[in-house]
Protein backbone atom coordinates (compact mmCIF):
# COMPACT_ATOMS: atom_id res chain seq x y z
CA UNK A 1 0.00 0.00 0.00
CA UNK A 2 2.97 2.52 0.51
CA UNK A 3 3.00 2.79 -3.54
CA UNK A 4 -0.35 3.34 -3.71
CA UNK A 5 -0.20 6.18 -0.96
CA UNK A 6 2.88 7.52 -2.83
CA UNK A 7 0.90 7.44 -5.92
CA UNK A 8 -1.93 9.27 -4.71
CA UNK A 9 0.22 12.05 -3.05
CA UNK A 10 2.16 12.43 -6.45
CA UNK A 11 -1.30 12.85 -8.35
CA UNK A 12 -2.34 15.52 -5.53
CA UNK A 13 0.53 17.19 -5.24
CA UNK A 14 1.23 17.32 -9.08
CA UNK A 15 -2.69 18.25 -9.36
CA UNK A 16 -2.69 21.38 -7.12
CA UNK A 17 -1.06 24.17 -9.11
CA UNK A 18 -2.85 23.47 -12.43
CA UNK A 19 -6.50 23.58 -10.16
CA UNK A 20 -5.19 26.63 -9.06
CA UNK A 21 -4.55 28.25 -12.26
CA UNK A 22 -8.13 27.37 -13.18
CA UNK A 23 -10.09 31.29 -12.62
CA UNK A 24 -13.21 31.44 -10.21
CA UNK A 25 -15.11 31.94 -13.58
CA UNK A 26 -14.06 29.48 -15.33
CA UNK A 27 -14.20 27.29 -12.46
CA UNK A 28 -17.80 27.28 -12.50
CA UNK A 29 -18.39 27.28 -16.27
CA UNK A 30 -19.78 23.60 -17.95
CA UNK A 31 -17.49 22.44 -20.98
CA UNK A 32 -20.61 21.28 -22.59
CA UNK A 33 -24.09 20.86 -21.84
CA UNK A 34 -25.26 18.38 -18.67
CA UNK A 35 -21.40 18.21 -18.40
CA UNK A 36 -20.09 19.14 -14.58
CA UNK A 37 -18.21 22.27 -14.01
CA UNK A 38 -14.38 21.87 -12.62
CA UNK A 39 -16.10 22.55 -9.37
CA UNK A 40 -18.63 19.78 -9.66
CA UNK A 41 -15.80 17.72 -10.58
CA UNK A 42 -13.55 18.45 -7.64
CA UNK A 43 -16.81 17.95 -5.38
CA UNK A 44 -17.71 14.80 -6.97
CA UNK A 45 -13.59 14.12 -6.09
CA UNK A 46 -14.42 15.18 -2.20
CA UNK A 47 -17.60 13.07 -1.93
CA UNK A 48 -15.19 10.16 -4.02
CA UNK A 49 -12.73 10.42 -1.14
CA UNK A 50 -15.34 10.67 1.66
CA UNK A 51 -16.97 7.25 0.40
CA UNK A 52 -13.72 6.01 -0.22
CA UNK A 53 -12.40 6.88 3.68
CA UNK A 54 -14.89 4.83 5.11
CA UNK A 55 -15.02 1.92 2.65
CA UNK A 56 -10.95 1.50 3.07
CA UNK A 57 -11.67 1.86 7.46
CA UNK A 58 -14.17 -0.82 7.28
CA UNK A 59 -12.33 -3.28 5.31
CA UNK A 60 -9.78 -3.56 7.87
CA UNK A 61 -12.53 -4.92 9.84
CA UNK A 62 -14.42 -7.48 7.60
CA UNK A 63 -13.88 -9.99 5.66
CA UNK A 64 -15.69 -8.94 2.35
CA UNK A 65 -15.39 -6.28 0.36
CA UNK A 66 -18.97 -5.39 0.50
CA UNK A 67 -19.35 -1.31 0.41
CA UNK A 68 -23.17 0.67 -0.04
CA UNK A 69 -22.77 2.69 -3.48
CA UNK A 70 -24.04 6.37 -3.51
CA UNK A 71 -25.53 8.55 -6.39
CA UNK A 72 -22.88 10.58 -7.58
CA UNK A 73 -24.90 13.19 -9.50
CA UNK A 74 -27.31 13.77 -6.43
CA UNK A 75 -24.45 13.74 -4.31
CA UNK A 76 -23.03 16.61 -6.36
CA UNK A 77 -26.11 18.68 -7.07
CA UNK A 78 -27.30 18.30 -3.67
CA UNK A 79 -24.13 19.63 -2.03
CA UNK A 80 -24.10 22.79 -4.66
CA UNK A 81 -20.50 22.66 -5.65
CA UNK A 82 -21.07 24.55 -8.62
CA UNK A 83 -21.60 27.54 -5.59
CA UNK A 84 -19.24 27.09 -3.74
CA UNK A 85 -15.19 28.80 -3.71
CA UNK A 86 -13.45 27.29 -5.98
CA UNK A 87 -10.12 27.52 -3.94
CA UNK A 88 -11.82 26.25 -0.62
CA UNK A 89 -12.76 22.96 -3.17
CA UNK A 90 -9.36 22.61 -3.90
CA UNK A 91 -8.06 22.61 -0.79
CA UNK A 92 -10.49 20.36 0.84
CA UNK A 93 -9.96 18.08 -1.68
CA UNK A 94 -6.62 18.40 -1.59
CA UNK A 95 -6.22 17.61 2.61
CA UNK A 96 -8.47 14.92 2.22
CA UNK A 97 -6.72 13.16 -0.04
CA UNK A 98 -3.50 13.63 2.06
CA UNK A 99 -5.08 11.98 4.93
CA UNK A 100 -6.48 9.04 2.67
CA UNK A 101 -2.94 8.69 1.80
CA UNK A 102 -1.97 8.04 5.37
CA UNK A 103 -4.79 5.88 5.59
CA UNK A 104 -4.04 3.67 3.12
CA UNK A 105 -0.14 3.60 3.79
CA UNK A 106 -1.12 2.53 7.47
CA UNK A 107 -2.92 -0.60 6.12
CA UNK A 108 -0.82 -4.06 7.02
CA UNK A 109 0.38 -4.67 3.49
CA UNK A 110 -0.88 -8.93 4.45
CA UNK A 111 -4.82 -7.04 5.04
CA UNK A 112 -4.67 -5.81 1.66
CA UNK A 113 -3.66 -8.52 -0.22
CA UNK A 114 -5.79 -10.63 1.24
CA UNK A 115 -7.89 -12.16 -1.37
CA UNK A 116 -11.74 -11.31 -1.20
CA UNK A 117 -13.73 -13.57 -2.86
CA UNK A 118 -17.29 -11.52 -1.50
CA UNK A 119 -17.30 -7.66 -2.58
CA UNK A 120 -19.27 -5.43 -4.81
CA UNK A 121 -16.40 -4.25 -6.76
CA UNK A 122 -18.62 -5.62 -10.07
CA UNK A 123 -20.89 -1.96 -9.18
CA UNK A 124 -18.69 0.36 -7.14
CA UNK A 125 -15.40 0.11 -8.56
CA UNK A 126 -14.39 2.32 -11.66
CA UNK A 127 -12.30 -0.46 -12.74
CA UNK A 128 -14.67 -2.98 -12.02
CA UNK A 129 -13.81 -6.72 -10.96
CA UNK A 130 -16.36 -9.66 -11.70
CA UNK A 131 -18.69 -10.79 -8.99
CA UNK A 132 -17.02 -14.09 -8.92
CA UNK A 133 -13.27 -13.01 -9.43
CA UNK A 134 -11.57 -12.57 -5.91
CA UNK A 135 -10.48 -9.04 -5.49
CA UNK A 136 -8.12 -7.19 -2.68
CA UNK A 137 -8.24 -4.19 -0.64
CA UNK A 138 -4.88 -2.82 -2.56
CA UNK A 139 -6.67 -2.96 -6.20
CA UNK A 140 -9.39 -1.41 -5.13
CA UNK A 141 -7.27 1.50 -3.24
CA UNK A 142 -5.16 1.14 -6.20
CA UNK A 143 -8.50 1.97 -8.27
CA UNK A 144 -9.54 4.96 -6.23
CA UNK A 145 -6.53 6.77 -7.32
CA UNK A 146 -6.92 5.66 -10.83
CA UNK A 147 -10.20 6.95 -10.81
CA UNK A 148 -9.01 10.25 -9.38
CA UNK A 149 -6.48 10.48 -12.46
CA UNK A 150 -9.27 10.42 -14.91
CA UNK A 151 -11.15 13.08 -13.85
CA UNK A 152 -8.14 15.19 -13.31
CA UNK A 153 -7.08 14.72 -16.83
CA UNK A 154 -10.90 16.25 -17.78
CA UNK A 155 -9.39 19.49 -15.95
CA UNK A 156 -5.99 18.82 -17.46
CA UNK A 157 -4.32 18.38 -14.15
CA UNK A 158 -2.98 15.36 -14.43
CA UNK A 159 0.76 15.04 -15.06
CA UNK A 160 0.93 11.20 -15.78
CA UNK A 161 1.55 8.19 -12.94
CA UNK A 162 4.31 6.22 -12.56
CA UNK A 163 1.98 3.38 -12.76
CA UNK A 164 -0.14 1.68 -15.61
CA UNK A 165 -3.24 2.60 -15.02
CA UNK A 166 -6.85 1.05 -16.87
CA UNK A 167 -8.80 3.26 -19.32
Amino acid sequence: MQTVAADLRQAVNAAVPALLAIDEETSASSPAPGKWCPREVIGHLIDSAANNHQRFVRACFQDDLVFPGYEQDDWVSVQRYREAPWRELVELWRLYNLHLARVIEAIPSELARRTRTRHNLDRIAWRTVPAGEPATLEYFADDYVAHMRHHLGSLGAEQGSPRSRGS
